[in-house]
């Protein structure tokens, strides 16, 4: 026993660590990178290892050996052998099956009788069916190589692997169609076996640029050229996976320098217009790209051009709930060298399933987590790639890249009728009851005289709510409805500092860039939802001038569903190393000092 270690690792994948010990800290460095946090009480956090986290761990260069070592440096008692056992199985399966072009052209070109007479010798049933797979060579096809013969022997009995059109080669190799290659890597991840893809990529049509106008080059941070290095490969034959980094790391500027390591046409896909307008400008500000070859293809422009940038909400519109997704086809309008998908953790289904299609392109995903809300992160691993960059939120904030926020869950109390109405109330009809709560009207105007002066954005989730806070403060609200040019209006305000405090509605959810705002006070939001308290958080990040501090608020109300929801919305952020203060709002004293403040003790004066 070692009473000094933090965690406690337990036979069902569960690891607790223990917070306060002198080594927890870096525990949780570690256990971040091949485990999952699924609750964060102040004592204990509970983090579940799962085959995924372990595989973005194995994609990232881990070893079964170096996560057991990880886990005994930190473990309180012995580690059971039979996880240990669990674990060096589930890791070596990253890496036993291979999708390839593996050999010359003649090397691959084996008629079907070659297929048949392999199968008639080894195979019980004598030879190939007939079918349609018959009129394929492995010409025409992908090699999926096993380790061993006896892998192959279990996943050639398995009838959703020969929908696909799997067929055995020889002992350790089969062939698929390359239209399955994205089919078979998202089913054979289900089944527990994911796939290493070097089939290798078309190049695309070809564009040359450099980052930078002129004579001054874009100098890029050190984290940032590692990431691109990191999707390049050491080959620079890389092609697929996901960049995780904090939101102001500067991930346009990533992608920009990925772009420039392929010198192809390249379509970028994000969350929102504004997003598409970002990137546009960014692209004409940072490289020497023509801005005639710069496109927009959303609601309001469809440009098609060497460099196009639309939005994930055009390719999934369609004109009745069973038409087609018509702009589906921009994913293959033109011969992109390179698709980046920004924002990969809002991907919809629809653009999964289009990109299972489209696998022989280069896929960059750029995002601040991979936490999704619809449990589809492994389709990301399988279709878009491994995670292959991860870049922790505290070591930017560390070395100055990123602001240092300080987080408060402020607790309100509920009125004896809130209480009553939530009592009556039922399932998420209490959450919204709470979040709702009056309260937060006067804790919020408390908060903005507390850092009066300072840039803030106030966020939430339902309308009504917003719209009441909007006309009691006086501010503005901006809201998904609101025209996209009253949108960019109220922003271009806020970052020239014309306005000091901004109502935002779900559209902060998404990129939205004001790198000035240090104060954000989340008065509602989607249940519990780690993505968007992330993304939320996301909106202050960007360095400030001074001190380099900046301010989230969570407002919560007691005793009611919202904590429950709150503590689960919390945990990405927790993971990364910060931690919320609690602190209880007391209406009356808020009241009071206000109204001191203002020589007009207890009457309520409007902000």
């Amino acid at each position: 026993m070692n009473p000094e270690h933090p965690c406690i690792v337990q036979r069902d994948f569960t690891v607790l660590l223990e917070m306060g010990l002198p080594g927890s800290e870096r525990a949780r460095s570690q256990l971040q990178i091949y485990a999952e946090l699924v609750k964060s009480p102040s004592a204990f956090h509970t983090y579940h290892l799962t085959p995924l986290s372990l595989w973005n761990a194995a994609a990232l260069g881990w070893s079964a050996e170096d996560i057991q070592n990880s886990l005994n440096s930190m473990s309180r008692w012995d580690i059971p052998r039979d996880l240990l056992k669990d674990i060096e199985q589930l890791v070596s399966r990253y890496g036993t099956l291979t999708l390839s072009r593996e050999g010359t052209e003649e090397e691959r070109t084996y008629s079907t009788d070659t297929i048949g007479a392999y199968r008639a010798e080894h195979e019980p049933d004598g030879g190939i069916k007939t079918g349609k797979a018959n009129s394929y060579t492995i010409g025409d096809r992908l090699i999926l190589g096993a380790e061993t013969p006896a892998l192959l022997d279990e996943l050639l009995t398995k009838q959703e692997l020969k929908q696909l059109g799997l067929l055995r080669v020889d002992e350790v190799s089969a062939s698929v169609p390359p239209e399955n290659r994205g089919l078979l890597k998202q089913e054979l991840t289900r089944l527990g076996y994911p796939v290493v893809d070097t089939a290798g990529y078309l190049e695309g049509n070809q564009l040359s640029f450099t980052l930078g106008k002129g004579q001054t080059k874009l100098q890029l941070r050190d984290y940032q050229v590692k990431a691109a290095d990191a999707f390049e490969g050491a080959d620079g034959l890389g092609g697929s996976g996901v960049l995780v980094l904090p939101c102001g790391a500067g991930k346009t500027v990533i992608g920009m320098a990925v772009m420039n390591r392929f010198q192809c046409e390249v379509l970028i896909l994000t969350s929102n217009t504004t997003s598409v307008r970002q990137w546009i400008e960014e692209l004409k500000q940072k490289t020497d790209i023509p801005a005639d070859s710069i496109g927009e293809y959303s609601g309001q422009k469809k440009e098609v051009r060497p460099i196009t940038v639309a939005t994930y909400q055009i390719l999934t519109h369609r004109r009745t709930k069973d038409g087609d997704f018509e702009h589906m086809k921009l994913l293959s309008e033109r011969k992109w060298g390179l698709i980046i998908y920004d924002e990969v953790h809002l991907l919809p289904a629809p653009v999964f399933r289009a990109t299972a299609d489209i696998q022989a392109t280069r896929r960059l995903g750029l995002t601040a987590t991979l936490v999704r809300e619809d449990g589809c992160e492994r389709d990301v691993f399988s279709l878009i790639g491994p995670k292959r960059y991860d870049m922790p939120w505290k070591e930017l904030e560390r070395q100055g890249w990123i602001a240092q926020v300080d987080c408060v869950e402020l607790r309100l109390p509920m009125t004896a009728e809130l209480l009553e109405r939530s009592m009556r109330a039922e399932g998420r009809q209490q959450y919204r009851i709470a979040a709702e709560n009056p309260v937060k009207l006067e804790a919020v105007r408390s908060l903005m005289q507390q850092h009066s002066g300072l840039p803030t954005l106030i966020i939430g989730q339902y309308l009504d709510q917003l719209r009441t806070l909007a006309q009691e403060l006086g501010v503005p609200l901006i809201t998904g409805s609101m025209s996209q040019t009253e949108r960019v209006r109220w922003f271009d305000a806020f970052r020239k500092g014309a306005i000091r405090t901004l109502l935002v509605s779900k559209v902060a959810n998404f990129a939205v860039d004001l790198p000035d705002a240090a104060v954000a006070i989340e008065v509602s939001g989607s249940f519990g939802s780690r993505q968007e308290e992330a993304q939320r958080l996301g909106r202050i990040l960007r360095p400030k001038s001074g001190e380099n501090k900046a301010y989230f608020y969570a407002l919560v109300t007691e005793n009611s569903k919202e904590m429950d929801f709150a503590a689960r919305r919390q945990l990405f952020l927790i993971e990364q190393g910060y931690e919320y203060a609690v602190r209880r709002f007391s209406v009356t004293e808020a009241i009071g000092s206000r109204d001191a403040k203002s020589g007009d003790r207890g009457k309520k004066k409007e902000a």
